[in-house]
């Protein structure tokens, strides 16, 4: 059985984050998602998600593609893969060639875990949404 893996934060879900997990679906057989908590994010990206972790799990654990829902609260992917033994890591081809990633690839190669670029989906993200509600209310309270 082929086990996946991939983690995200999952804020104001959109058809990103499906398509990332419908793919991840589709090379794999039981799909393990990582929701990163709001200290992490926090911590991370020095703001606070829209939708509180508990909702962004219950969001994500409702989606077909998706059999279990984890907890991320640190970055640290091999310990994730020495509590879950995943064959597969999925993320999105816009980390491809990062420092990070050839870390990843390069620190998961001895366990035989391969590391899996899925096709971003341009044009859409939770910044970009919040970027766009926080414009709307700009433009509707000057006029």
């Amino acid at each position: 059985m082929v086990i996946g893996y991939t983690t995200g934060v999952y804020d104001m879900f959109h058809i990103g984050h499906l398509n990332i997990l419908k793919k991840a679906k589709e090379q794999c057989d039981f799909l393990i998602v990582g929701v990163s908590t709001d200290e992490l994010v926090v911590r991370d990206k020095n703001k606070k998600p829209i939708i509180s972790f508990e909702e962004r799990c219950a969001i994500v654990e409702a989606i077909k593609y998706v059999d279990k829902v984890v907890p991320q609260i640190n970055k640290d992917k091999f310990s994730a893969w020495e509590v879950y033994q995943f064959n597969k890591m999925f993320v999105g081809s816009d980390w491809k060639g990062t420092p990070q990633w050839n870390m990843y690839e390069k620190q998961f190669k001895p366990v035989g875990v391969e590391i899996v670029y899925l096709e971003h989906t341009d044009g859409i993200s939770s910044t970009i949404l919040r970027e766009k509600l926080n414009n709307e209310a700009k433009n509707e309270l000057s006029t």
